[in-house]
This record gives C-alpha cells, structure tokens and sequence, in this order.
C-alpha cells in the first residue's frame, strides 16, 4: 500500500495524547484483579504490540481501551476527555473514532462482505457514491475483491478475519485497535495486513495490536506492552529483522 492510495488521508489528532491510563484496575464481580496499577500514555502515531501469556489479560486490557469497560479503580482519559466519567451520549461519539478487529470477527451473516464492511461508513452517513468507490478498493488490497457480494457464513476464517480488519480501518480511525488479527491467516497474508496496519500508522493512526506471534513481533520490532502477573511493562522496540517493505500482492 502507497501513501497515496485514495482510500486514505492523513489523520491529525490535536491531541497531546490519545490515551492515558492512571492507575487503572479491573476486577471481575468479587474475583481478585486481573488488571492492577496500569498507567500508559499512548501518543499520537505510536505503534505498540500487545503481548502476555494466555489469560494475561490483553482482551480485558483492550476492552477498556475501546469502552466496552469501566475500570474498578484508576482513570482513563481518552482523547483528552476523562472516560470513567464520560457520559452515554458522549461515548458514541468517541467510539467513533476507535477501530477494533475482534478475535470471533462479530461479522453480520446475513450481509455481504462488501456491505459489512460498508457499514460504520453508512453509519457515518457517506454517500453511497463515496462507499462504492472506497470499498471494493480496500477489499481488493486484501484479496477479497471476488468476494464482494459474497456472506459470511461462506468464507474461511482468514477471510473473515479480512473482512474483519477492514471494517474496522475503512473510516480511518485515530486508534485502531487488534486483537490477535493475524491468528487465522497464513504467512503471506499476516505480513500483507501488518503492511495495511503500517500505512495506516503512518498516516496518523495509533496502532495496538495484541498477539502472541512472536516472529512477527520480531519481523518488524515495534515497542511492546507487556502484561504479566496483572501488571504493564512498556518494553521498547527492537530492530526489526527484515526490511518492512510493502508485501507483494
């Protein structure tokens, strides 16, 4: 993907920061925490990897980076505004401005994958004009061009997976959000995403993407926050093993 591809404009968040997480804890009913004392700031056009063992809690971490949660304790901030205290007719309108890949997709089977994707742009009120142009050309940079008019419960995993992650970066969010986005999909295909992933970042969009693919995290060695014992360590970025250079259609 080039920087010029019509699909996308340059993000300008007037931010100093798009989230920042004070202290913040996340109990379950009367369990003990499983998230405890996380303070981050991410900034605007950072890139980080999410990473912890299997029952870390990077889904519960992200589930209040995009508001499904309140925390137990602690503040939020997100978009300089605080959101444990945002109110109801507020938050739509911050979520608005987050994209999020789940791990089960959450795709809507009875529409086709051009419409599913299509959706928070209709949502948003774009003209169909606008949403016939913008989205086949995503699609196609995915691979799943042929696959316009096709539903959900036809498709693979991995191209639900696809259809998953370009719905969630059609409206080009200021914070895209990932939860394991390359565990249904091959080699070739989770490097192609990495590089959507990447394009998006440089054009002003603040990336967190949670896997346990470590060649991956490796491959292109951005920073890490790292969950372990319900706490977060920010691990800085290593150099990247190969060349991040744009995959191959």
């Amino acid at each position: 993907m080039r920087a010029e591809h019509t699909l996308f404009r340059r993000n300008t968040p007037t931010e100093s920061a798009i989230m920042r997480f004070d202290n913040v804890g996340l109990r379950y009913g009367q369990e003990s925490e499983i998230l405890r004392d996380i303070s981050l700031t991410l900034a605007p056009s950072s890139f980080h990897f999410l990473t912890g063992d299997s029952g870390a809690g990077k889904s519960s971490l992200l589930s209040l980076m995009y508001l499904a949660r309140r925390p137990t304790r602690g503040r939020i901030e997100m978009f300089g505004i605080d959101a444990t205290r945002m109110s109801h007719t507020m938050l739509p309108r911050i979520r608005r401005r987050i994209g999020v890949v789940f791990q089960d997709f959450r795709l809507l089977d009875h529409l086709t994958t051009l419409d599913n994707v299509a959706l928070p742009l209709r949502v948003a009120g774009i003209k169909e004009a606008e949403i016939a142009r913008h989205v086949p050309e995503l699609l196609n940079w995915v691979g799943l061009g042929s696959a316009l008019k096709i539903k959900p419960p036809f498709l693979s995993g991995g191209e639900k997976q696809r259809i998953a992650i370009a719905r969630a970066v059609i409206n080009r969010p200021d914070l895209l959000l990932a939860d394991e986005p390359t565990g249904n999909v091959d080699d070739r295909i989770a490097q192609r995403l990495m590089h959507l992933f990447i394009e998006l970042n440089r054009l002003g969009t603040t990336i967190v993407i949670a896997t346990h693919n470590e060649p991956l995290i490796r491959r292109f060695g951005f920073p890490r926050l790292h969950l372990q014992d319900g706490g977060l360590t920010v691990l800085g970025a290593m150099p990247p093993n190969e060349p991040s250079t744009e995959a191959n259609p």
